[in-house]
């Protein structure tokens, strides 16, 4: 038996020019995180990322909290998010305004969870990004590589949202939108574990913030 921690990259630049770049606080919950893993005693014998930013300094925080800086990693393009903003303009062709109210927000996640389930459904195909099926694949053939390699080892994949929430619904058999509300409620440097052997996953725990659980973290916790 091994176990797979999947974890969400840190707050990154939500409402910003850039996204793709963490937080100054995305940069902490990243180092707490590591931080946290060393105090457990919990080390990894396997590191996979994807390649966005976001995701690799997520990557290079948690190493850095584990006195592990510089460690070699995996780069996995099928841990890449989802275009967000491709799968709002499928849509909703008019250009949005940079959300400043909540309800402005709730809009715009409104906007994506429709975006979201017309994708999944082929209905339409957002400008530059793979078909659905060809998404779940990038993200399978990642779990696929975790049984194939590391049996019975500690391995970590920094990701994203959107490939936690999908690798929980291809292993538990989930619905499209019960995978949704799975992505929608990921929250920043959360753990999803996954015990699992050379024939399939089993999902021990989804979305936990162990490294947060005290109340000097309690502004930390974001969804961004």
């Amino acid at each position: 038996m091994g176990t797979l921690y999947l974890v969400r990259h840190g707050q990154a630049s939500f409402g910003a020019d850039d996204y793709d770049q963490l937080s100054d606080l995305g940069r902490r919950q990243s180092l707490r995180l590591g931080e946290y893993f060393a105090h457990k005693g919990i080390h990894f014998d396997g590191l996979i990322a994807g390649t966005l930013r976001r995701q690799k300094q997520t990557l290079e925080g948690i190493l850095q909290g584990m006195n592990r800086a510089g460690s070699e990693h995996l780069s996995w393009d099928g841990l890449n998010e989802y275009d967000s903003q491709a799968v709002i303009a499928s849509v909703h062709p008019h250009k949005l305004e940079r959300p400043t109210s909540p309800e402005m927000y709730r809009h715009h996640f409104r906007l994506l969870r429709d975006g979201l389930a017309q994708w999944m459904a082929g209905v339409v195909s957002p400008k530059g990004m793979p078909s659905y099926v060809d998404f779940v694949a990038g993200v399978a053939g990642a779990l696929d590589h975790v049984r194939a390699n590391h049996y019975g080892k500690n391995v970590l994949i920094v990701t994203s949202g959107g490939p936690i929430a999908t690798a929980v619904g291809h292993v538990l058999g989930a619905s499209p939108d019960a995978t949704i509300d799975l992505n929608m409620r990921v929250r920043n440097t959360s753990i999803t574990e996954f015990a699992f052997t050379t024939r399939r996953h089993m999902l021990v725990c989804f979305n936990a913030i162990p490294h947060l659980d005290h109340v000097d973290y309690a502004g930390w916790v974001t969804y961004s």
